[in-house]
Protein backbone atom coordinates (compact mmCIF):
# COMPACT_ATOMS: atom_id res chain seq x y z
CA UNK A 1 0.00 0.00 0.00
CA UNK A 2 1.26 3.27 -0.78
CA UNK A 3 1.98 5.77 1.77
CA UNK A 4 -0.80 9.02 1.70
CA UNK A 5 2.44 11.12 1.52
CA UNK A 6 2.97 9.70 -1.64
CA UNK A 7 -0.50 9.73 -3.76
CA UNK A 8 -0.69 12.55 -5.83
CA UNK A 9 -4.37 12.55 -7.26
CA UNK A 10 -5.94 15.94 -8.16
CA UNK A 11 -9.75 16.35 -7.86
CA UNK A 12 -11.42 17.44 -11.10
CA UNK A 13 -14.88 17.53 -13.08
CA UNK A 14 -13.81 16.21 -16.50
CA UNK A 15 -15.20 13.66 -19.31
CA UNK A 16 -13.34 10.59 -16.86
CA UNK A 17 -16.14 11.93 -14.01
CA UNK A 18 -19.46 12.09 -16.61
CA UNK A 19 -18.33 8.48 -18.18
CA UNK A 20 -17.70 7.03 -14.43
CA UNK A 21 -20.87 8.36 -13.29
CA UNK A 22 -23.29 7.23 -16.30
CA UNK A 23 -21.92 4.11 -16.06
CA UNK A 24 -22.73 3.50 -11.84
CA UNK A 25 -25.99 5.33 -12.62
CA UNK A 26 -26.45 2.86 -15.38
CA UNK A 27 -25.51 0.00 -13.37
CA UNK A 28 -27.23 0.72 -10.78
CA UNK A 29 -30.65 0.73 -12.37
CA UNK A 30 -29.69 -2.23 -14.07
CA UNK A 31 -28.98 -4.24 -11.47
CA UNK A 32 -31.07 -2.52 -8.69
CA UNK A 33 -34.15 -2.23 -10.85
CA UNK A 34 -33.82 -5.73 -11.28
CA UNK A 35 -33.94 -6.26 -6.81
CA UNK A 36 -36.44 -4.20 -6.44
CA UNK A 37 -38.79 -5.19 -9.36
CA UNK A 38 -38.46 -8.98 -8.32
CA UNK A 39 -39.12 -8.45 -4.75
CA UNK A 40 -42.59 -5.39 -5.74
CA UNK A 41 -43.89 -6.76 -8.97
CA UNK A 42 -45.15 -9.89 -7.80
CA UNK A 43 -46.28 -8.84 -4.61
CA UNK A 44 -48.44 -5.78 -7.04
CA UNK A 45 -49.84 -8.18 -9.29
CA UNK A 46 -51.17 -10.62 -6.78
CA UNK A 47 -52.67 -6.87 -4.96
CA UNK A 48 -53.67 -6.05 -8.22
CA UNK A 49 -54.02 -8.46 -11.42
CA UNK A 50 -52.35 -7.45 -14.31
CA UNK A 51 -50.74 -4.89 -12.76
CA UNK A 52 -47.21 -6.66 -12.13
CA UNK A 53 -46.78 -7.24 -16.14
CA UNK A 54 -48.00 -3.76 -16.81
CA UNK A 55 -45.36 -2.58 -14.17
CA UNK A 56 -42.66 -5.16 -15.34
CA UNK A 57 -42.99 -3.32 -18.99
CA UNK A 58 -42.59 -0.16 -17.93
CA UNK A 59 -39.30 -0.89 -16.15
CA UNK A 60 -37.83 -2.55 -19.15
CA UNK A 61 -38.59 1.32 -20.99
CA UNK A 62 -36.29 2.12 -17.98
CA UNK A 63 -33.60 -0.70 -18.19
CA UNK A 64 -32.95 -1.12 -21.61
CA UNK A 65 -31.87 2.26 -22.14
CA UNK A 66 -29.63 1.52 -19.11
CA UNK A 67 -28.24 -1.58 -19.76
CA UNK A 68 -26.96 -0.04 -23.33
CA UNK A 69 -25.43 2.93 -21.36
CA UNK A 70 -23.73 0.68 -18.67
CA UNK A 71 -22.70 -1.30 -22.46
CA UNK A 72 -21.49 2.35 -23.79
CA UNK A 73 -19.42 3.49 -20.97
CA UNK A 74 -18.28 0.38 -20.44
CA UNK A 75 -16.69 -0.21 -23.60
CA UNK A 76 -15.40 3.39 -23.42
CA UNK A 77 -13.96 2.72 -19.77
CA UNK A 78 -11.81 -0.55 -21.80
CA UNK A 79 -10.64 2.17 -24.25
CA UNK A 80 -9.99 5.30 -22.03
CA UNK A 81 -6.99 2.45 -20.31
CA UNK A 82 -3.71 2.27 -22.52
CA UNK A 83 -3.22 -1.75 -22.96
CA UNK A 84 0.34 -1.16 -21.41
CA UNK A 85 -0.94 -0.21 -18.01
CA UNK A 86 -3.13 -3.60 -17.57
CA UNK A 87 -2.16 -7.15 -16.85
CA UNK A 88 -2.87 -10.22 -18.55
CA UNK A 89 -4.73 -11.03 -15.03
CA UNK A 90 -6.93 -7.92 -15.70
CA UNK A 91 -7.63 -8.11 -19.13
CA UNK A 92 -8.75 -11.92 -17.91
CA UNK A 93 -11.17 -10.27 -15.77
CA UNK A 94 -12.24 -7.67 -17.79
CA UNK A 95 -13.04 -10.11 -20.80
CA UNK A 96 -15.48 -12.53 -17.95
CA UNK A 97 -17.21 -9.61 -16.98
CA UNK A 98 -17.87 -8.41 -20.78
CA UNK A 99 -18.99 -12.06 -21.23
CA UNK A 100 -21.11 -11.97 -17.87
CA UNK A 101 -22.76 -8.69 -18.75
CA UNK A 102 -23.77 -10.42 -22.50
CA UNK A 103 -25.35 -13.46 -20.75
CA UNK A 104 -26.80 -10.62 -18.19
CA UNK A 105 -28.72 -9.03 -21.08
CA UNK A 106 -29.59 -12.35 -22.82
CA UNK A 107 -31.01 -13.72 -19.43
CA UNK A 108 -33.18 -10.51 -19.13
CA UNK A 109 -34.26 -10.64 -22.99
CA UNK A 110 -35.22 -14.60 -22.12
CA UNK A 111 -37.26 -13.36 -18.82
CA UNK A 112 -38.88 -11.05 -20.94
CA UNK A 113 -40.26 -12.67 -23.61
CA UNK A 114 -41.04 -15.60 -21.81
CA UNK A 115 -44.94 -14.92 -22.08
CA UNK A 116 -46.91 -17.51 -19.26
CA UNK A 117 -43.85 -19.72 -19.14
CA UNK A 118 -43.03 -19.54 -15.23
CA UNK A 119 -39.75 -21.33 -15.26
CA UNK A 120 -38.61 -19.92 -18.40
CA UNK A 121 -39.19 -16.02 -16.79
CA UNK A 122 -37.83 -17.17 -13.80
CA UNK A 123 -35.02 -18.83 -15.27
CA UNK A 124 -33.70 -15.42 -17.37
CA UNK A 125 -35.18 -13.39 -14.71
CA UNK A 126 -32.21 -15.81 -12.52
CA UNK A 127 -29.30 -15.90 -14.81
CA UNK A 128 -29.50 -11.64 -15.70
CA UNK A 129 -29.56 -11.28 -11.91
CA UNK A 130 -26.32 -13.18 -11.10
CA UNK A 131 -24.42 -12.52 -13.97
CA UNK A 132 -25.33 -8.66 -13.75
CA UNK A 133 -24.10 -8.81 -9.82
CA UNK A 134 -21.06 -11.01 -10.78
CA UNK A 135 -20.01 -8.23 -13.63
CA UNK A 136 -20.74 -5.73 -10.86
CA UNK A 137 -17.97 -7.53 -8.29
CA UNK A 138 -15.95 -7.99 -10.98
CA UNK A 139 -16.21 -4.24 -12.22
CA UNK A 140 -15.56 -3.20 -9.02
CA UNK A 141 -12.20 -5.34 -8.93
CA UNK A 142 -11.14 -3.64 -11.88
Amino acid sequence: MTALSEVSREVAFDLDTVRVVLHVLAVTVWIGGQIVVGAVVPVVGRAFPGSGKVAAKAFSRVAWPAFGIAVVTGLWSMLAIPSEETSTGWSMLLGIKMLLVLISGVGALVHQNAGDNVAKRGAGAGVSLLCGLTALLFGVML
